[in-house]
């Protein structure tokens, strides 16, 4: 239904530099699917959405509709919004209209609907979307829930073959998110083709046919919700999906600043909601670790990975080009080992240089 290839999107900056937000985007969409697309803030997810119906005018690239080059130039743009309809995620409401005249307005004018046979197609879309009731009401009497409800019956009277929902659920209360996300589901049921920006995990995972992971102008990866929230096969996803927050120090010998090391997991533990029991022991672990352990016959490395997703912690500590395993020859009734055994969930010697520990 939709091809996309090397679409790329360049914004010029205030200090006339170039800023390439989509950079080789390529997929391609089809009939009856639901697409989701996640990605951390800034990778161009509602870039690329607003460059499928030119709201954004991409810098390069092809976008075909059935077929149809919609960046042609001799393509009627038009025509090709009327197909698509947009969910936008601050409704986008005609304040002075009700409810009812919103969802008819384009109907009348685009279609030529008559009145009569528009606010009878309208009535029966605000009912599908739990407003019948608020049909004569202005914009400014609905809560957010229901404007957004409102904005997508608006876009279903359109007829379009494709629905964009940019964040839809964004700029709501938390208590109004259910409601739009169960009338996206709906959709969803009755083989809607939807393409939809969302930070809703959960509710993308439930809801998607295919999900595209977007980071730095590309489609990172993408595969179906199991594929990329339970078997992500890019680091960068695995991240993402996991919510994993890391913290990296480098020790070119043993003469490193301890304290100004503890200072930076303070600062890590504290950002991330980490509680002072756990700061403690990951702070006994890193000086048992650094200063009675490891032989520093190299830089070494320590990484510290939590993910939000399973509340775990790990420290990997890396030793540069070892030639064998940082535990060899260590006592195993050593204090520190101990120690460091007792504080830890478990603790592995991967390969040689590499210790792993989950706190």
């Amino acid at each position: 239904m939709i091809k996309v290839r090397h679409l790329k999107k360049v914004f010029k900056t205030p200090g006339g530099d170039e800023l390439a937000v989509l950079k080789d985007i390529n997929c391609d969409i089809e009939k009856g699917e639901v697409i989701s697309i996640i990605g951390p803030s800034g990778t161009g997810k509602s870039t690329f959405l607003r460059c499928l119906n030119r709201l954004e005018e991409p810098t390069s690239g092809v976008i075909e509709v059935d077929g149809m080059d919609i960046l042609d130039r001799k393509t009627d743009i038009s025509l090709v919004r009327r197909r698509m309809g947009m969910v936008f995620q601050n409704f986008n409401l005609f304040e002075h209209l009700t409810i009812l005249d919103n969802v008819t307005l384009c109907p009348m004018t685009l279609l030529g609907k008559s009145r009569e046979e528009a606010e009878q197609k309208g009535m029966e879309l605000l009912g599908n979307v739990g407003l019948h009731e608020k049909a004569g009401c202005l914009p400014r009497e609905l809560s957010g829930g229901q404007k957004q409800r409102a904005a997508i019956a608006r876009c279903l009277a359109m007829e379009p073959d494709i629905i964009l929902f940019d964040e839809p659920t964004s700029a709501l209360d938390p208590t109004m998110v259910s409601e739009v996300l169960g009338v996206i589901r709906h959709l969803a049921s009755r083989g809607m083709t939807m393409c939809i920006v969302s930070h809703e995990m959960q509710f993308v995972r439930d809801v998607s046919t295919r999900i595209l992971f977007l980071n730095d102008g590309i489609v990172y990866e993408e595969g179906t919700p199991e594929q990329i929230f339970d078997n992500p096969q890019k680091p960068v996803t695995k991240a993402f999906i996991n919510r994993i927050r890391t913290l990296e120090c480098r020790f070119e010998d043993k003469r490193f600043d301890l304290y100004g090391l503890f200072g930076k997991i303070h600062t890590f533990c504290s950002k991330y909601g980490l509680g002072i029991k756990t700061l403690e022991k990951i702070q006994h672990i890193t000086e048992e670790m650094l200063c009675g352990i490891m032989p520093f016959r190299g830089p070494v490395t320590l990484l510290m990975e939590y993910s939000e997703k399973t509340s775990r912690l790990c420290m990997t500590f890396i030793e540069d080009n070892a030639k064998k395993g940082i535990l060899d020859g260590v006592d195993e009734d050593s204090l520190s080992l101990m120690l460091v055994r007792g504080m830890s969930a478990s603790l592995t010697e991967p390969q040689n240089g590499v210790v792993s520990i989950e706190v």
